[in-house]
């Protein structure tokens, strides 16, 4: 037994820890949780929990079922909300098959093997995301969502439902070790945003499954209910979560070179052009619902087109301005990725993506001065900023051809996303919804 797992289990017995929940998810980035008792810990270490992993979407097959949950030890913390006496603590797990392979299908081991793929070329990939979601009233059936509150972007209201929300949610997320850099009220009606301070991508994709859980939790126990819909309001923003990137070379960041355009290495530049070559046919990904093609033709600063810029909040890809002698915060911001994506997974594709920028050492176009959502369709087509997919349908194709993403998934995880998605497709294609009933129904 290692010394994280000898740790566990002593802050178990110490903490008057009753329940350890084994976190994952499944394919579509939704927590699963399995309870176990402190005396069953052990075992969970060394041999794993068994479970039917065909009840799990996109897991496994019925004629394989039977998989195992293996806690990574090193994931251990306590859930704040679960209260200070005979507490709960919670682990993430990677899922293994009976003869102890990593599951093919396991979200956490595809990013396990892009981020191997990338340390054999001498990179760690470091993330730091900015998280928007919306704060409602409890919902009531046949009702509109009713944002809590009718604030705007970075305004402070007093004694308001999302100052007091923040400030919980940030108390504990600190107290799960997970580090808050900012946090404010968002442009949208009952819209907030935290980001989460920078950290390696396989932390930080823990951290984003359990800030969505945090936040849930808050949200229960405040009396009001928050959601990642990428777009809930015909008239309101979208939920972005706009991702800073870079990678390292042990302790230099590989992205930054004094006295260089934007002070962007070659590397940088290699990988942002990856990113825009590749972004369409990883959109299925990093925009998985249909919901996700709202926010992102719906204006208020969301990408649509495949263009970068400097400090261009108009742009897919974003190069941040850092001050003078702060060399190792040069990253770049990609914008398309919306708050219900699966972390494991698009942060899978967009590494992908960007590595394959550096190996086919791609030359990056010129940056976009312009608000590209202002140009003309002319303008863009001369300029030749290409258009994201607008709908999921569009998404799905063009990532059923793309070797990249099928690549980077796995074959497992590429086929069952093509199907899930198909599924939704065809769902939502034949609801009749309510802006057809009232544009048509009373004229024709």
């Amino acid at each position: 037994m290692d010394k994280q797992q000898e740790y566990v289990l002593r802050s178990v017995e110490e903490r008057d820890i009753r329940f350890i929940r084994l976190w994952f998810t499944d394919v579509l980035g939704i927590l699963k949780s399995v309870a176990i008792a402190p005396a069953e810990l052990e075992n969970a270490f060394s041999e794993g929990i068994g479970f039917d992993g065909s009840a799990i979407e996109g897991l496994t097959r019925v004629s394989e079922s039977d998989m195992l949950a293996k806690p990574d030890p090193s994931s251990f913390q306590i859930l704040p909300w679960r209260g200070s006496s005979h507490g709960v603590a919670r682990m993430f797990c990677d899922i293994a098959t009976p003869d102890d392979e990593p599951a093919l299908s396991d979200p956490r081991q595809v990013l396990k093997r892009n981020l191997d793929r990338a340390s054999e070329l001498g990179f760690t990939f470091y993330t730091h995301p900015e998280i928007e979601f919306y704060l409602f009233e409890k919902p009531e059936p046949g009702m509109l969502p009713k944002p809590v509150d009718q604030a705007g972007y970075f305004d402070n209201v007093p004694r308001g439902t999302a100052h007091n929300f923040r400030r919980e949610a940030i108390t504990m997320l600190e107290s799960m070790g997970i580090s808050v850099e900012f946090s404010h009220h968002e442009a949208g009606p009952g819209q907030n945003e935290i980001d989460l301070r920078y950290a390696d991508a396989l932390t930080m994709a823990d951290n984003i499954m359990t800030f969505r859980a945090v936040i849930k939790e808050v949200a229960l126990e405040q009396g009001v209910f928050a959601s990642f819909m990428p777009k809930p309001l015909v008239n309101g923003p979208g939920s972005g979560m706009h991702t800073h990137m870079s990678l390292f070379e042990g302790d230099r960041n590989a992205f930054y070179e004094a006295g260089a355009d934007h002070q962007l290495s070659p590397v940088a530049r290699q990988f942002i052009a990856g990113l825009l070559k590749y972004a369409p046919e990883i959109s299925a990904i990093t925009n998985q619902y249909v919901n996700s093609y709202k926010r992102l033709w719906g204006g208020a600063e969301a990408p649509s087109y495949v263009a970068w810029g400097s400090n261009n909040r108009s742009a897919l890809v974003r190069v941040p301005v850092h001050k003078p002698g702060k060399g190792q915060s040069t990253r770049i911001e990609y914008r398309a990725l919306d708050s219900a994506a699966n972390p494991y997974l698009a942060f899978s594709v967009l590494l992908s993506a960007g590595l394959k920028g550096i190996e086919e050492e791609l030359e990056l176009p010129e940056g976009a001065e312009d608000d590209v959502w202002e140009l003309s369709p002319a303008e863009r087509k001369a300029m030749g900023y290409q258009a994201l997919p607008a709908s999921l349908s569009q998404a799905i194709d063009l990532m059923e051809g793309s070797e990249l993403v099928a690549e980077a998934l796995g074959e497992r995880v590429f086929d069952f996303v093509l199907r899930n998605k198909r599924a939704e497709w065809e769902a939502y294609r034949a609801q009749v919804t309510p802006y057809e009933l009232e544009q048509y129904l009373p004229v024709l």
